[in-house]
């Protein structure tokens, strides 16, 4: 072969998926690949799957099968599965897909270039293990290529709070946390290539308790205040939270850390006590509704996010009602709803379903209240002046998009803007998804 070997890299899910998938790049990088956006022209095919979302196995499968016509065409194409999907299945996506050669977990993706050799030699390579050695530190080297001026950073990896509906335990292991000095070194160098917006990343990123100088205990507040002090970087963001570990400290530096975008995700599923203690989540709709209040009391202009589970097992009229309470009062700017689906290994599993036609009408009802309080949070925005990040050019000559600090999609014509700068934007008109903007010069 003469040339770079060709990787194609489909990503599903999560943004920590997007980091990820990232990193094997990287790693592959090493074995003389470069990433192709065409899969016909690929010499190795690359499924980074995700399980949360439901019917995640058989939409992995499904996948697979339409790629055989790329192996048959090309019968070197390696062809590998990585992620949740595989970390759960493991030899079993071997077994129903024999086209596969290399399948592995969250947590081995720094073993990636020896997998491959192993796959050059005809063998198939399998790895879901939960290895001791730190994939991060071996990942650190990187090419010093130019960068889009947003990007994530995984800080924080896996759970341990075992919600009843979600199988990440199961998948991503346990929660571990990264030093601080490997997430200050990456930081600088995403700044050096051009980043101006770094989202920190993990399962419960407010549980971060990482190891800082000295040995010291260092909360995702204190790893915020010193990332702050990086140079050239300007904004910082992070994702996804729970409740419980919204630590005072934490709250207090979304109202006095200028870098720390006044946006939270904090999802709570549903806004019945009675169901919330059957998804072991282990905090209640009240004491969720008072951490609002002091989060909003510490940046009045915060936009909130959450997450929503409609039709869990057992749920009532009367327990889906208590959600539509707990959105009235919140009044989120974005929220993400899903119907409950089954995940095989969990302990909801095991239960009765909520009948599927109520459960679709509970959902339907559940994002039509959601999006009357988006939209009205975006109307809001009209005539105020949002710092925007210029992204990229957008449909129209002469006009850029970007994020605002609260992240809504805005949008200015005739803008002199250039990618990465952070700009005064006085927002004129508010529409379904996006805003439109002046420059303020």
């Amino acid at each position: 072969m003469t040339g770079p070997k060709k990787l194609f890299i489909k990503t599903y899910g999560c943004q920590m998926n997007v980091y990820d998938s990232e990193r094997m790049s990287e790693a592959l990088g090493g074995q003389g690949y470069v990433e192709t956006d065409r899969q016909e022209d690929a010499d190795m095919i690359l499924l980074n799957t995700c399980h949360i979302r439901e019917k995640a196995v058989e939409k992995v499968y499904s996948d697979l099968g339409r790629l055989r016509k790329f192996k048959d065409v090309k019968p070197d194409l390696k062809i590998g599965v990585a992620g949740c999907v595989a970390q759960a299945e493991g030899g079993e996506i071997m077994r129903r897909q024999p086209l596969v050669d290399l399948v592995v977990g969250p947590q081995s993706y720094h073993r990636l270039p020896e997998m491959e050799a192993q796959t050059q030699k005809g063998q198939k390579a399998l790895d879901t293990d939960f290895p001791e050695e730190d994939k991060f530190e071996h990942l650190k080297s990187r090419p010093k290529a130019k960068r889009a001026p947003s990007a994530f950073l995984t800080v924080q990896e896996g759970c341990d709070k075992f919600c009843a509906f979600c199988v990440v335990p199961y998948t991503r292991g346990a929660e571990v946390s990264r030093p601080v000095d490997r997430i200050l070194t990456e930081a600088r160098d995403l700044v050096e290539r051009g980043v101006r917006e770094i989202t920190l990343l993990g399962q419960n990123v407010n549980a971060y308790h990482g190891a800082g100088p000295g040995g010291s205990d260092y909360t995702l507040a204190k790893l915020i205040w010193d990332l702050d002090k990086v140079d050239g970087l300007e904004r910082i963001r992070f994702t996804t939270s729970h409740p419980n570990d919204m630590t005072d400290d934490l709250i207090e530096a979304h109202g006095t850390c200028a870098k720390l975008m006044p946006y939270l995700h904090l999802p709570v599923q549903s806004g019945s006590d009675r169901i919330l203690k059957r998804m072991n989540r282990s905090h209640t709709a009240e004491s969720y509704l008072r951490l609002i209040e002091r989060i909003r009391e510490a940046r009045p202009d915060i936009v909130m996010s959450g997450d929503f589970i409609v039709g869990f097992p057992e749920e009532t009229e009367e327990d889906f009602q208590a959600t539509m309470d707990l959105v009235e009062e919140v009044k989120y700017g974005y929220a993400y709803s899903f119907k409950y689906s089954t995940r095989p290994g969990t302990p909801a599993a095991e239960r009765p379903l909520v009948d599927a036609a109520a459960a679709d009408d509970r959902l339907q009802r559940l994002q039509g209240l959601i999006t009357h309080h988006q939209r009205a949070i975006q109307d809001a925005m009209v005539g105020r002046t949002v710092g925007v990040l210029f992204e990229k050019p957008g449909r129209m000559d002469g006009q850029m998009v970007g994020k605002s600090d609260h992240l809504h999609a805005v949008h200015v014509k005739d803008c002199s803007a250039a990618i990465g700068e952070v700009r005064p934007v006085r927002i004129v008109s508010a529409g379904t998804n996006s805003l439109a903007g002046e420059l303020i010069l």
